[in-house]
């Protein structure tokens, strides 16, 4: 088969796990965030927005050493394994749809970069 008639796959198909869990988990984050700030009680939401806004940070540094295959991509998975951790901890305290479902993003990205050897 020549390369005009392999299959048409998205990058991010293509992408590792440990990528694919740090965007999954950065959409996650930025839409908790987003809604946080729209909640009656917003000041109740400080901390989750905080910690999602931690997580987005190290899983676009995460993703763009992993992408340059840069010697210290290990060492930042490990960081945001920490601040994923800390997010699922905070957004599972909250009843909130999009809180829920940033806690569980937030889990499978920990793991993710846990897993991940470089």
């Amino acid at each position: 088969m020549n390369s005009s008639q392999e299959p048409n796959h998205s990058l991010f198909s293509q992408a590792s796990t440990s990528i694919q869990a740090c965007i999954e988990c950065m959409f996650a984050c930025k839409h908790c965030a987003s809604a946080c700030l729209q909640e009656e009680h917003v000041h109740m939401m400080r901390e989750c927005i905080k910690h999602c806004l931690t997580c987005i940070e190290t899983c676009q540094l995460c993703t763009s050493l992993e992408l340059r295959h840069s010697e210290l991509a290990e060492q930042a998975m490990q960081l945001c394994a920490s601040a994923c951790q800390l997010c699922t901890a905070e957004c599972g305290k909250h009843q909130h749809e999009h809180c829920q479902i940033c806690a569980k993003a937030c889990l499978a990205c920990a793991k993710a970069c846990q897993a991940y050897r470089a």
